[in-house]
């Protein structure tokens, strides 16, 4: 099992790696990479259904569900940020018609 202070070393070195990863991308790449993300939440939300699952006693079934949550909350609020950006990239005026008229 990883210690209390390699683990906490881990975390704050994918934290920091991933701060200056997404620093770096430019801002056309924003909603590819959060429909990426997205995808990742969906596995975290499996694993923590699966884990859930496995849950034996009480304070483990409280932590699972409390993990189910999350997640759940985490990838549903990355598809509202998602479709938010994309309404964005939406013009305001309807396309006018080309040699029609319209009634």
């Amino acid at each position: 099992m990883i210690d209390g202070f390699l683990a906490l070393y881990i975390f704050m070195l994918a934290a920091f790696t991933g701060y200056e990863i997404i620093a770096r991308v430019p801002v056309i790449l924003h909603t590819p990479l959060m429909s990426g993300s997205n995808f990742v939440h969906g596995i975290v939300l499996v694993g923590a259904m699966v884990a859930l699952g496995h849950a034996d006693g009480t304070l483990d079934v409280a932590i699972g569900f409390i993990a189910v949550m999350l997640a759940a909350g985490n990838a549903v609020g990355g598809y509202v940020v998602t479709e938010r950006m994309l309404e964005m990239f939406k013009t305001s005026k309807p396309a006018a018609n080309r040699g029609e008229q319209g009634e």
